[in-house]
């Protein structure tokens, strides 16, 4: 089994549609689940989210909607988005970021339409995960939320879902097949063309 880091937003749809798609790659990976705030990401490499711009935003909702559809994968989208994940992705830790929990949120605000600003889904979610609903404010688990962000950037990661083996991160709720052929070929970015296009020169830059 190759250990593998796999980094999401609960406010993600490709995430949510990731997590769907697991089962591809679980048998052959030791996977560890970190809730991160893409917030955070987006923040440190001065990006802006697929939902900041309204023609992406839009473009986001169908194709992920399409994709669901294409591959019998649940799927609603919230009755509003973007929205607030801190809540959800503490809950996540306070529940100790298990398969189990992390998958019981994803449905929640994923498949049912549901409003994620409604403190009701919150607390029939820390109900069901056995989770004191005051553990989510607990210092402990707001620090382990920063922490797990801040070992996201530093591993790379620059958006959501992405996954990180042995150095190398995989992006995009498409990246499973990538995934999929490195565990096959662990070699595969050692090729002249895989190195040539790591090490590109950059040739122009906007400015301003």
């Amino acid at each position: 089994m190759t250990l593998a880091d796999w980094y999401f937003d609960f406010i993600s749809p490709y995430s949510y549609l990731a997590y769907k798609d697991m089962g591809r790659v679980a048998d052959r990976l030791e996977l560890r689940l970190h809730p991160v705030l893409f917030a955070g990401l987006l923040n440190h490499w001065g990006q802006k989210g697929p939902a900041e711009l309204g023609p992406k935003r839009v473009w986001t909702y169908r194709w992920c909607t399409w994709w669901a559809q294409r591959n019998g994968i649940p799927f609603r989208m919230p009755a509003v988005h973007p929205f607030n994940p801190i809540a959800y992705l503490r809950l996540a830790h306070a529940a100790g970021c298990t398969p189990e929990a992390v998958g019981t949120i994803f449905d929640a605000l994923w498949t049912s339409g549901a409003d994620p600003r409604d403190p009701v889904l919150i607390e029939e979610l820390t109900a069901k995960l056995g989770v004191d609903q005051t553990a989510i404010g607990e210092p402990r688990v707001k620090e382990a939320l920063r922490e797990r962000t801040n070992q996201a950037i530093a591993q790379g990661v620059f958006g959501v879902p992405s996954f990180c083996i042995n150095g190398h991160v995989f992006w995009g709720a498409d990246a499973l097949g990538l995934v999929q052929d490195y565990l096959a070929d662990p070699a595969l970015f050692d090729s002249s063309e895989m190195k040539r296009v790591s090490a590109l020169p950059v040739g122009a830059e906007r400015t301003g």
